[in-house]
């Protein structure tokens, strides 16, 4: 393999030789200049070629002008050149002089997506798509968020587990289930590890972390659902209630975001026009009884029972910025009409769960909770839900041998990026979506 330079590391290098690697973003094809705008995964750099001269004239026949000459916007090339360091040039005072160019691929003339066009054209073509610096750039921050969770949870001793997405029967209940023929019988997509998850407290392992995918049938064309999506999740024994999993959450987010702010925030504020705000510790926290009536003294009934609706979040996510000047809210206690059998309810009051939600301007990001581990009490929520236990037997057994207390919850990754860069929806952060009209690529 022969040695390449990013443009990133070109600043610091001195004058002199260098080879590139990347793809042309511009082409300016002049009598007398050639000027290619070279772009790689790190950043674009100005490539320059003076056309020789014969008589005062350029040289027709010079082989490298003419190669030049052929390049389209998107061909891939090797660049062999001169690295000079000149204020003088406006693209990051650098430029290289050319000496050698190497097509490895030319471009199809003409690109199917431009700026202005849609996301869903744009999806349509998502490679081309994702060769924008802010993409790059959304993908870094990805990357340095996973990067800042798990340092914590290493720190904090947790352990990574990576569950099945295959299941004999459905993870939470029966709806927005996918189906599949798996081999004489069928099987399911997983809607979420949390079987697993808890079933790792019952191991003995005390504190686990996944981030991966999970799959939801369910026909939702909003911009924060998606019928495949990376889930983070969690789960922690010997914990008091959802109390010590709103502690963790919040000291996750506050260490992704610092990381985020400290390697990126420049070139965010560059390219999406955000500065990135750090929350403080601890996030307010508003019971969903009060919620609802903050909401409704800000003219908004919550129509839901025992939850929030959309408009709702919103609300009170504007009562918090405006109260607290904080951008995150956890809203909790919801009722068990609305939660799942394994949320545990309030001694003092059955009727609620220790769960919460966690609302980051406006948008729910996060559902985590307390869970039910005495084997009798969950029985009888089973029942309460309208289940038969003998479908969840494999789930029960876990239960049988001994139980910690314990509880976690799970978080949309995309939500998360999407809101930190304000973007509308989180098509446009993601890799490749799935969703009901989409499967390609």
């Amino acid at each position: 393999m022969r040695e390449r330079t990013l443009v990133k590391d070109l600043a610091a290098r001195a004058d002199g030789p260098v080879v590139l690697g990347g793809w042309v973003e511009k082409l300016r094809d002049q009598k007398r200049i050639q000027f290619v705008i070279l772009r790689d995964e790190s950043g674009d750099v100005q490539v320059t070629y003076p056309r020789p001269v014969i008589d005062e004239q350029p040289d027709e026949n010079d082989a490298l002008a003419a190669k030049i000459s052929t390049l389209t916007s998107g061909s891939f090339v090797w660049v062999t050149g001169r690295l000079v360091h000149d204020e003088r040039v406006k693209l990051g005072g650098l430029e290289i002089q050319l000496e050698d160019l190497e097509i490895v691929t030319l471009a199809d003339p003409i690109s199917p997506i431009a700026e202005d066009t849609s996301i869903d054209k744009r999806l349509d073509w998502r490679f081309l798509d994702l060769r924008r610096t802010e993409m790059n750039l959304v993908f870094q921050i990805q990357t340095t968020i996973e990067a800042a969770w798990r340092e914590y949870w290493v720190e904090n001793g947790f352990v990574e587990i990576h569950s099945p997405k295959l299941m004999a029967s459905p993870s939470e209940s029966n709806a927005e289930l996918f189906k599949l023929e798996y081999f004489e019988g069928n099987a399911y997509l997983a809607q979420s590890p949390q079987f697993y998850k808890q079933m790792a407290m019952m191991s003995g392992l005390g504190r686990i972390f996944e981030i991966g995918p999970v799959f939801r049938a369910d026909p939702s064309f909003t911009s924060r659902h998606a019928t495949e999506f990376v889930s983070v999740d969690i789960e922690v024994s010997w914990i008091d209630s959802h109390e010590d999993i709103m502690a963790i959450q919040e000291q996750l987010l506050h260490r992704a975001i610092s990381a985020v702010k400290e390697k990126h925030g420049d070139e965010i504020l560059k390219h999406f026009g955000v500065e990135v705000q750090v929350p403080s510790i601890p996030f307010p926290r508003i019971s969903l009884n009060d919620a609802v009536e903050i909401i409704k003294q800000r003219g908004h009934s919550v129509e839901r029972a025992g939850d929030l609706d959309p408009e709702g979040e919103r609300q009170i996510a504007a009562h918090v910025a405006e109260e607290f000047g904080h951008e995150f809210v956890f809203v909790t206690d919801y009722p068990a009409t609305v939660r799942p059998f394994y949320h545990m309810r309030h001694e003092d009051n059955p009727a609620l769960t220790k769960s919460y939600d966690l609302i980051w301007r406006g948008t729910e990001i996060t559902t985590g909770a307390q869970r039910e581990h005495r084997l009798d009490v969950l029985i009888e929520q089973v029942k309460q839900k309208g289940l038969e236990p003998e479908g969840l037997q494999t789930y029960l057994d876990f239960f049988k041998y001994g139980a910690p207390a314990h509880g976690g919850f799970g978080m949309g990754l995309l939500r998360v990026l999407m809101l930190l860069l304000h973007q509308p929806n989180i098509r446009e952060v993601g890799f490749l979506f799935r969703g009901p009209n989409r499967l390609e690529p």
